[in-house]
């Protein structure tokens, strides 16, 4: 199992600032969709903000290919979608 250690150790999803957004929205079904690469860490990411927030959440399995790939076929959900987050996978850049 992929966890939020390993995770962090690599990128910075602000998760902090995500389940801040959720809670500031009083969001109680947030849709998240994650690059092909860091959808191993998709549960844990999920399991982190669950605890985080009182909110419920959708991973979106399907493929994405950055931000301007908007999930095809969620029409029929987006009346129910409070919120949809999409994450990067972009690698930390050094600190100058």
């Amino acid at each position: 199992m992929h966890d939020l250690k390993e995770l962090d150790e690599q990128y910075n999803l602000e998760l902090e600032k995500v389940a801040g957004e959720i809670k500031r929205n009083k969001a109680k079904l947030v849709l998240l969709q994650f690059p092909d690469g860091l959808k191993i860490y998709a549960t844990a990411v999920v399991d982190y903000l669950r605890e985080k927030t009182s909110a419920e959440f959708i991973i979106w399995m399907g493929t994405c290919f950055g931000a301007c790939d908007y999930p095809v076929g969620i029409d029929h959900l987006r009346p129910k979608i409070d919120m949809f987050i999409q994450f990067g996978h972009n690698a930390l850049m050094p600190s100058y």
